[in-house]
């Protein structure tokens, strides 16, 4: 079991997380080098870092 295969899970389930909380209570608006990123990018990002999160989090509990 590799501890750093946990660590990067936990991150990128804070990240799902953030995403999560912006596009359901604080849709805050984001400025990248002067251009807008909508809420509905949020929605991409957390399914790409929830899905992350899952499988290495599985990995991590896989005994070799």
């Amino acid at each position: 079991m590799n501890p750093f295969t946990k660590v990067a899970s936990v991150i990128f389930g804070i990240i799902a997380l953030l995403h999560l909380l912006r596009m359901a209570f604080f849709p805050v608006e984001i400025v990248v080098d002067g251009c807008s990123v909508p809420v509905w990018a949020s929605i991409i990002g957390f399914i790409f870092t929830a899905i992350l999160s899952i499988g290495l989090w599985k990995e991590a509990g896989r005994k070799l």
